[in-house]
């Protein structure tokens, strides 16, 4: 007579291919990182590069918010600030624009009386920002440190302009 159905080694064999073919797929371990080392650093190199653009991005669109400010604020200042507020944006449209999702950008602070005072603070608040952008380029891969000294170098030379434009300003 001939058997049918289940037998007990064909239930053992097919537990082990199912519990070798998840060893081999990685099922059941519950992390999506890769197990090739190579791999998990090319993962991580990822992550830092994104998180650097999105702090560079981030404080890009606070620059900007700043210059806006104290263009309203004291329109007199307005033609001298248009050039150095242009640059500030294309080292934004670089960093591939604002940073999606997210908490918004809280809105910079009312700049203070004086023209000359306000274009102080804007140009200290420029100098900030361009050394939080040289201490990243430790941090950075080379083409992001390329692009990250780049926005520094100008930020530093956008910080002198404020700071010669407020000299210029009239109280």
């Amino acid at each position: 007579m001939h058997r049918t159905g289940t037998t007990r080694r064909g239930a053992l064999t097919a537990t082990g291919a199912f519990a070798l073919g998840a060893v081999l797929t990685g099922c059941g371990s519950g992390q999506d990182e890769p197990r090739n080392p190579r791999a998990r650093a090319e993962a991580a190199s990822l992550r830092a590069r994104s998180t650097l653009r999105t702090a560079a991005a981030r404080a890009g669109v606070s620059l900007l918010a700043r210059y806006d400010r104290t263009a309203a604020t004291h329109p007199l200042t307005e033609a001298g600030l248009a050039p150095l507020r242009a640059t500030v944006g294309a080292h934004l449209a670089a960093l591939g624009g604002p940073p999606k999702g997210g908490s918004p950008a809280p809105a910079p602070p009312a700049p203070p009386g004086g023209a000359k005072a306000a274009l102080r603070e804007l140009a200290a608040h420029e100098r900030r920002v361009a050394d939080e952008r040289a201490a990243a380029l430790l941090e950075a891969d080379s083409e992001l440190a390329r692009l990250l000294a780049s926005m520094a170098a100008a930020g530093a030379a956008n910080a002198y302009l404020l700071t010669e434009l407020a000299k210029e300003t009239p109280a």
